[in-house]
C-alpha cells in the first residue's frame, strides 16, 4: 500500500501528476514543472513535504546520545530554536542518512529524517538510543509544508497572527519557533529548505494542514512538485540521499566534510574509519559539471578523467541556468579534459564548483 499525506486530496483537484515516492503518493507537478522552479526562485512556492519524519528526543542525556549519533557536533547548539544539518554515519564511516536537529531544550531535541531512510534511521536511532536512557518519539501526528522563495517569508508571516508577526520575522536562518499560527493552529515554524532560497519548513497537525496550504494558496504562494524540488536542490549544490551519497559513501567522497565536526574529546559512531580515510588518502571526490552543449545530463552516465572513469550521481537540466548540470564522483587528483559518455558521445563538461546558483541568480563562472 502506498502512503499518502493529509494533502493528497488537495494535490488531485489541482490536477497534480502523481508519482510514488519512497513508498508515498506525491505530486511531481501540478502543470509545468519549469513554471513552479521559476515560481520558488522568483517569488513563492510551497511544497507537501508531510511525508519526512519528525522525531522527538527526550530526556536528560539526550545531547551527550547526539554527540554520540552524529557527525557534526551538537554543542554548537547553545541557544534553543538552534538547528544544526549533520549526517549520521554507520560504524565504516558511510551515511546512515542526513538530517537536522533541532534543539529545543536541553531534556528535548528534535530530529527531521528524510521518508525513504524513515524505517532504517528509526532503527538505528533507539538501537543506539537505549545506552543513554533517551526516549525516541515518532510525529506521524505532523504534517510539513515548505514554504520557499524570496517573497515566501512575507507571504506566511502575512497570516500570522499580528502579536506573533515580529517574532517570526526576527527569527534567523537555521532557527525555529514554536508559535500560534492563523486560526489558532499550533506551528513549527523553521528558516530551514531544500532549494537555496529563504523561506520557512512549517510543522503543523495533520487535521489543519489542509486549511494551512489553502490559506497560503489564497495569499498567492504556488503549489510546486517534487520535480521542481529536485532541480532548485541540485542547483543549490544540496544533496539527495540515495542518489548522490548512501551508506558506501562517507561525507568525504559526498563534498560534507563542512559537516564533520573533529572536535578533541568526542568519539562519535564512525569517526575511527572518516579519520583512518582521511589519513589514508580520499580516493573519490564530488564535483560540479556544467554541459554547455545540447543534451541532458543524467544519472549514471559515465564520467571520463585523466585518472579514470567516474559516474553521474544527481543531474538534470538546470531551469535558472538553460543548461544541464550535475553532480559527479571522481576519482581525485586533476581530472584534466572532462568528458561524459552520452550513448556513446562523448560530450564535453566543466568542472565547476556548486552551488551552481545562489540567491536566485547563477553563480560567476557557470
Amino acid at each position: 500500500m502506498t502512503d499518502k499525506t493529509e494533502l493528497n486530496a488537495s494535490h488531485r483537484e489541482l490536477g497534480a501528476r502523481m508519482v510514488d515516492f519512497g513508498g508515498w503518493d506525491m505530486p511531481i507537478a501540478y502543470g509545468s514543472q519549469i513554471e513552479e522552479h521559476h515560481a520558488v526562485r522568483k517569488d513563492a512556492g510551497m511544497f507537501d513535504v508531510s511525508h519526512m519524519t519528525v522525531v522527538d528526543l527526550t530526556g536528560e542525556k539526550t545531547r551527550d546520545f547526539l554527540r554520540k549519533l552524529v557527525a557534526n557536533n551538537v554543542d554548537k547548539l547553545a541557544k534553543p530554536g538552534k538547528a544544526l544539518y549533520t549526517c549520521m554515519l554507520n560504524e565504516e564511516g558511510g551515511v546512515i542518512d542526513d538530517l537536522i536537529v533541532y534543539f529545543l531544550r536541553e531534556d528535548f531535541f528534535r530530529l527531521v529524517v528524510n521518508a525513504a531512510t524513515r524505517a532504517k534511521d528509526l532503527a538505528w536511532i533507539e538501537k543506539q538510543a537505549a545506552a543513554f536512557g533517551v526516549s525516541v518519539r515518532e510525529r506521524p501526528e505532523f504534517g510539513m509544508i515548505a514554504v520557499q522563495g524570496p517573497n515566501a517569508r512575507a507571504k506566511l508571516i502575512g497570516l500570522l497572527p499580528s502579536d506573533v508577526q515580529e517574532k517570526a520575522t526576527k527569527l534567523g536562518k537555521f532557527a525555529a519557533i514554536e508559535i500560534e499560527g492563523p486560526n489558532g493552529m499550533p506551528l513549527f515554524l523553521a528558516r530551514t529548505g531544500y532549494t537555496g532560497e529563504d523561506g520557512f519548513e512549517v510543522v503543523v497537525p495533520n487535521s489543519r494542514v489542509v486549511e494551512l496550504w489553502n490559506l497560503l494558496k489564497d495569499a498567492g504562494v504556488a503549489p510546486a512538485g517534487l520535480g521542481a524540488r529536485d532541480t532548485l536542490r541540485l542547483e543549490a549544490g544540496m544533496n539527495l540521499y540515495g542518489q548522490d551519497m548512501d551508506e558506501t559513501v562517507s561525507p568525504w567522497e559526498a563534498a560534507l566534510a563542512w559537516t564533520i565536526s573533529l572536535d578533541d574529546g568526542r568519539d562519535f559512531i564512525g569517526r575511527t574509519a572518516l579519520e583512518k580515510h582521511k589519513a589514508d588518502g580520499v580516493k573519490r571526490v564530488m564535483v560540479g559539471l556544467v554541459m554547455d552543449d545540447k543534451g541532458v545530463l543524467r544519472h549514471g552516465q559515465k564520467v571520463l578523467t585523466a585518472n579514470g572513469d567516474g559516474e553521474i550521481l544527481s543531474g538534470g537540466f538546470a531551469p535558472t541556468l538553460g543548461k544541464s548540470i550535475a553532480f559527479a564522483r571522481i576519482p581525485a587528483g586533476e581530472p584534466g579534459d572532462v568528458r561524459v559518455d552520452i550513448r556513446g558521445r562523448e560530450v564535453p563538461v566543466r568542472v565547476v564548483t556548486f552551488p551552481f546558483v545562489r540567491d536566485g541568480q547563477p553563480k560567476a563562472g557557470i
